[in-house]
């Protein structure tokens, strides 16, 4: 599909027709009528959702951190600083790879939001860094020189890279070489979305598990797990979307073509979720190389990498070669529940309701205005 309009006012093209993604130029936002409903309620769903991370109050919590040992702020901080790199990678390349070749209007509309609740994920990471460090900017200047980050950040980068060189390349492609370069740019397609889905579903959960094992296990660190709780709940709203786009080109419920390289890249797809599943392990070992914390193993977490990664390749038709084991963490299941995520007012320094403030200035002369 080549750019050239930013609205198609082709009357005859028909939104309840139109594939997922390199079909027509999309035309007018409608909404009454949606092709893939699911979009729709991910959108509505997303923007009920809208919190800010400072609405929580992070004062203990640096309390709490200044006492840490040294491989307790390792662990922590670690996390932070692989949470920035991957929301950081998501949060741009959704609009930079998708935007461009997205067809269908509801699914426009998803990428969109979903975008941005990313980048209200790479905020909070400035919010708790700035709580619980003097200079955050020198913790943010360390991230892309831990070697342990880069080297997953690059296996990660990969897919959106490839996608966008695709697509650049299709942008400029003559008519002979247009059908080749579409094929291939729906190939890059197919796996980024694996991609995409591999990293909301497994790639941010051992984060995920130390945080919140500081608070259920240690009894420290509540308002970073009540950040990480909004931040895990919407994780899960989008993992929801990468799961339906890959199913319906599984099941040939969108573009035939993108059925047939499902087929063809299905063991390809595979090995993207090895790939993260066994990198998810070694952060766990490189999390806990300099001393562990009660309630967690690297044992405990690798089986929980594999627990997420045989649970989350069936969810979309790839064969897992993982065994299906028990939760090793049933007390997460608390923590990521959505019906349960919510931060307390009275708990929280809810700086939002300030957008919201009334002026309660009376001016004498516009009392005359008034009807009785």
């Amino acid at each position: 599909m080549k750019k050239t309009t930013v609205l198609n006012l082709d009357s005859t093209v028909d939104h309840m027709d139109q594939m997922m993604f390199l079909d027509k130029e999309p035309g007018i936002a409608r909404f009454e009528t949606a092709k893939h409903n699911v979009f729709e309620k991910l959108t509505e769903k997303q923007l009920s959702f809208f919190w800010r991370p400072e609405e929580v109050d992070l004062t203990q919590d640096r309390n709490e951190f200044d006492k840490f040992p040294e491989h307790w702020k390792f662990i922590f901080s670690s996390n932070i600083k692989y949470q920035t790199v991957l929301d950081s990678t998501v949060g741009r390349s959704m609009n930079l790879t998708l935007l461009p070749i997205v067809s269908d209007v509801s699914l426009e509309n998803w990428v969109e939001t979903w975008s941005f609740s990313e980048t209200v994920h790479s905020r909070s990471y400035t919010h708790i860094l700035r709580n619980l460090y003097n200079d955050p900017s020198k913790v943010f200047d360390e991230i892309l020189l831990d070697d342990a980050i880069v080297k997953r950040a690059q296996s990660v980068t990969k897919y959106f890279d490839d996608l966008l060189l695709a697509q650049q390349k299709l942008a400029s492609a003559s008519d002979e070489e247009y059908a080749d370069l579409l094929h291939d740019t729906k190939v890059k397609l197919y796996l980024m979305m694996h991609a995409a889905n591999a990293l909301e579903s497994i790639r941010f959960y051992v984060s995920f598990v130390c945080t919140f094992n500081f608070l259920e296990n240690n009894n420290v660190l509540e308002g970073n797990a009540k950040v990480m709780k909004l931040i895990a709940r919407d994780e899960q709203l989008h993992l929801k979307g990468t799961q339906y786009i890959l199913n319906a080109w599984h099941n040939s419920k969108d573009d035939p073509e993108m059925y047939d390289i499902s087929l063809q890249y299905r063991e390809r797809a595979t090995q993207i979720f090895i790939d993260a599943a066994e990198q998810e392990k070694e952060w766990a070992t490189h999390l806990l190389s300099k001393g562990g914390v009660p309630g967690i193993t690297s044992d405990s977490l690798y089986k929980y990498v594999e627990y997420l990664a045989d649970n989350r390749m069936r969810s979309v038709g790839l064969k897992s070669p993982y065994e299906k084991i028990k939760h090793p963490f049933p007390w997460l299941r608390s923590y990521l529940d959505n019906s349960s995520v919510q931060v307390a007012a009275q708990e929280a320094e809810l700086s939002s309701y300030l957008v919201g403030d009334l002026n309660t200035t009376i001016n004498k002369d516009d009392l005359h205005k008034l009807e009785y």
